[in-house]
């Protein structure tokens, strides 16, 4: 009775959290512990129950996460193998195949551990499994909370549609990343106007060291090459990453109207760390995601959690610390 009445506390609280702000990192921590703890009351309640049917459902809940564990695996190191041929060797394009061959590590790790006759071994094996719990936990949590908040979609008018910048092809161009964005924006913006709004749609981009223009210029040309009136268009063209991006844009529109309301366009795989960012930045209104290819999915996941594990790292940190000296302590 404990673990349910513990995971309804973590239940309440990620309603709370939810009432209070959709774009708090907490409520996904929130959602995965209750989650976590109703799942381990079902286990201890099947552990108690005497049944054939219970016993069967309980082998299933155990074995499935450890042959899913291989299955991920496989997936990842296949996802990066073509991440690798499709877009290079660049470090951000690798986070799949070496997330993936990290897990075999782990259960390799943990297969020596068990056959060896080695307190060393066993004490690092199991400090290794902790961690990697830890961080494989916080990873659940963040993708089953990212898109859960890309399903809820705003509804409210807004008077700016945001569109965050993506780095230019040649420089110049717009990519298939960052017209997937734009297109977003226009689509929202257009929903604005029939519902008898007049919002601005605000690009935001700066001028990078290997581009000849801003990408907020770039982005404004392909949408007015489009038909978008270009009086409707406001330019923020001083940014260089996310945070920048929402903290200049944020610093326009409060100028213009200090109680403005805005939605916010990255691609999906970005919209849950851009809120987190958003929030951070005073910017009032929520992001949405645009479509992105399939292959690219999970690195840039990875990379988006990656980023938000080093923007709390020292929370992290010191929650890795403890399972470190816990299980040295054996």
């Amino acid at each position: 009775m404990l673990l349910y009445a513990l995971g309804s506390v973590f239940l309440l609280l990620f309603g709370v959290g939810m009432l209070r702000d959709r774009r708090r990192f907490g409520n996904a921590v929130c959602l995965g512990l209750a989650v976590a703890l109703f799942t381990l009351a079902l286990l201890a309640t099947l552990h108690r129950a005497d049944s054939v049917a219970a016993e069967a459902l309980l082998i299933v809940l155990v074995l499935v996460p450890a042959l899913g564990s291989l299955v991920l695996a496989g997936l990842l190191i296949t996802n990066g193998l073509r991440m690798v041929r499709k877009e290079g060797r660049r470090p951000a394009n690798l986070l799949a195949l070496l997330c993936g061959l990290g897990i075999l590590l782990v259960v390799a790790l943990l297969l020596a551990a068990t056959r060896a006759d080695s307190p060393t071994l066993v004490t690092v094996a199991r400090t290794v499994f902790a961690v990697a719990c830890y961080l494989s936990f916080l990873f659940a949590c963040f993708v089953g909370y990212a898109y859960l908040y890309g399903r809820l979609i705003p509804r409210e008018d807004v008077d700016y549609v945001v569109v965050l910048g993506a780095g230019l092809l040649d420089g110049s161009r717009v990519p298939p990343l960052l017209a997937s964005r734009l297109d977003r924006g226009r689509r929202l913006y257009e929903r604005q106007v029939d519902r008898g709004r007049s919002p601005l749609l605000l690009v935001s981009g700066g001028k990078g060291g290997d581009e000849q223009l801003p990408e907020a210029d770039a982005m404004a040309g392909y949408l007015v090459e489009r038909g978008f009136p270009a009086d409707r268009i406001v330019r923020e063209d001083r940014s260089a990453t996310t945070e920048e991006n929402l903290r200049f844009s944020h610093a326009i529109m409060a100028a213009a109207d200090p109680d403005y309301r805005c939605v916010v366009v990255t691609n999906n795989f970005h919209a849950f760390r851009a809120a987190v960012f958003a929030r951070r930045e005073g910017v009032r209104g929520h992001v949405v995601g645009s479509p992105t290819a399939a292959y690219f999915w999970p690195s840039a996941t990875i990379r988006e959690f990656v980023a938000l594990i080093v923007v709390y790292r020292w929370a992290n940190l010191a929650v890795i610390a403890l399972l470190v000296a816990e299980s040295l302590s054996f």
